[in-house]
C-alpha cells in the first residue's frame, strides 16, 4: 500500500509524520531550530546512502531537503538587525554550506557532504548545549 507520492504507507511512516507535525505544533522556538539541524544532518546521512548505493535520485532529493532546511529555515530565521555581525557571519555560512551541497549534487561528491556536516555540526551541538538555559527562561 502506498500514498499518491508513492511512500509506502506504514504505521513506522505515520508514526514519524506525526511526530514531526506535533513537534511543529508544540515546540518552542528552540526545539524547532534543533529539529531543524536535526533533520539537516538526517537528510545528509540519507544523501551519502543513496550516494553509496547509486541512487541518483535519492540522493537529490535528500541533498534538495537538505539545502532547503538551510535556505528556508535556518537563515531565513536570522535577524541580522538584532544579531548584528554573529547573524552576518551565519548567513555567510549558510550560503557557502548551500554552495557546497549544490556542488555536491553535481558532482555526486561525498566529501563536499562530509564538510558541510563538519561545518553545521558546532552550530547544532552549541544550540542543543543552549537548551537547558532557555527552558528555564521559557514560560
Amino acid at each position: 500500500m502506498s500514498t499518491p507520492f508513492g511512500r509506502p504507507r506504514t504505521p513506522a511512516n505515520a508514526y514519524r509524520t506525526v511526530g514531526v507535525e506535533t513537534g511543529v505544533v508544540t515546540g518552542s522556538p528552540h526545539q524547532l531550530v534543533s529539529m531543524l539541524f536535526q533533520g539537516f544532518m538526517d537528510s545528509l546521512a540519507q544523501a551519502r546512502g543513496a550516494l553509496k548505493q547509486g541512487n541518483v535520485e535519492a540522493k537529490g532529493k535528500a541533498i534538495g531537503r537538505a539545502v532547503r532546511i538551510i535556505e528556508e529555515g535556518l537563515k531565513a530565521g536570522l535577524d541580522i538587525k538584532a544579531g548584528g555581525q554573529l547573524a552576518l557571519d551565519m548567513r555567510d555560512l549558510y550560503d557557502y554550506v548551500i554552495l557546497r551541497l549544490t556542488q555536491a549534487n553535481l558532482r555526486n561528491d561525498e566529501k563536499l557532504l562530509v564538510e558541510c556536516q563538519a561545518l553545521i555540526e558546532p552550530l547544532r551541538t552549541a544550540w542543543a548545549s543552549i537548551g537547558p538555559q532557555v527552558d528555564k527562561v521559557a514560560p
